[in-house]
C-alpha cells in the first residue's frame, strides 16, 4: 500500500507554481511618473565610486594532438560510460515505477543523464585547468619534435641511456653542478691572481725604494770617511798648536 503511495506522489507531475498577476500598463506608468516627480535628482550628491577592475578573463591554450587526443578519448568514455544508463537498465531499477509511469521515469532518466555528464565535464575541465594538462602535453609535443629533429639530423648514433655503464651517467648529472662550480672557482682565483700581483708590485716598489735609501746611506758614510781621513791629517798639528798656546798662556 505503501509503495503504490509512493509511486502514485512520484508520477504526480509538479503542479505549475501561480504566476504573480502583471499590473496594467496605465498603472504602470502612474507610479514611474509619481516616483520620477516625488524623488528628484539630487544634482548635490556624491558620485558613486568606481567598480574594481574585472579579472582577466583566462585564454585558453589551443591543446595539441596528445591533448586533443586526451579529450577525445574523456568524451568517448563518458558517452560510453553513460550509455549504460539508458531507459532499460534505469527502470529495471525501479519497476513499478516503469510499469505505471514510464514518462516520468524517462524524464528523470534523461535528467540524470545531462546532469551526470555536466559534473563530468566540468571536473575534467577543472583538472586540466589546475594541472596546467594542455600546456604540459603542449611542451612535450616540443620535446618530442626537438628529439626527433636531433635524432635525424646527428651524424652519429646515439647511445641508449640504459646502456651506459653508472659512471658516465653519475658525471652526466653531475657535469652541469661541476662546470658551475668551476666557473666560481676560476673567478675567484682570477681575484687572488689579481690581487697577489697588486701586492707584488707594491713590494717592489718597496724594494726599489729601500735600495735607494740604502744607496743615499751609503753615500753619507762614504763622505762621513773622507772627513773623517781629511781630519786625521791635521789633527795632530791641531793638538801640537794647542798644546803650544796653552804654555804660552800659563807662562804669562
Amino acid at each position: 500500500m505503501s509503495e503504490e503511495t509512493a509511486t502514485a506522489a512520484e508520477s504526480t507531475p509538479p503542479q505549475s507554481q501561480p504566476q504573480p498577476q502583471n499590473e496594467p500598463p496605465q498603472q504602470a506608468g502612474a507610479d514611474v511618473a509619481s516616483s520620477q516627480t516625488t524623488t528628484p535628482a539630487d544634482p548635490s550628491s556624491d558620485a558613486a565610486p568606481d567598480s574594481p577592475p574585472l579579472p582577466s578573463k583566462h585564454t585558453p591554450v589551443t591543446p595539441g594532438p596528445r591533448a586533443t587526443r586526451l579529450q577525445e578519448l574523456f568524451a568517448t568514455t563518458l558517452r560510453h560510460t553513460l550509455d549504460k544508463v539508458n531507459r532499460d537498465n534505469f527502470g529495471a531499477c525501479f519497476p513499478t515505477v516503469a510499469a505505471k509511469a514510464p514518462g516520468t521515469l524517462e524524464f528523470v532518466q534523461r535528467q540524470m543523464v545531462e546532469r551526470l555528464r555536466g559534473l563530468c565535464e566540468k571536473e575534467f575541465d577543472s583538472i586540466l585547468q589546475n594541472r596546467s594538462v594542455i600546456p604540459k602535453l603542449n611542451e612535450l609535443e616540443l620535446l618530442l619534435s626537438d628529439a626527433t629533429t636531433r635524432k635525424q639530423s646527428a651524424t652519429e648514433v646515439p647511445i641508449p641511456p640504459h646502456t651506459l655503464p653508472a659512471a658516465a651517467i653519475l658525471d652526466a648529472h653531475l657535469a652541469p653542478h661541476l662546470a658551475s662550480q668551476q666557473s666560481q672557482l676560476n673567478a675567484r682565483l682570477q681575484t687572488v691572481q689579481s690581487h697577489n700581483a697588486q701586492l707584488f708590485d707594491e713590494i717592489q716598489a718597496q724594494r726599489t725604494e729601500m735600495e735607494a735609501l740604502l744607496v743615499t746611506v751609503e753615500c753619507t758614510l762614504a763622505d762621513m770617511d773622507g772627513a773623517s781621513a781629511l781630519l786625521d791629517e791635521v789633527v795632530e798639528e791641531l793638538a801640537q798648536e794647542t798644546r803650544t798656546a796653552e804654555v804660552e798662556m800659563s807662562g804669562t
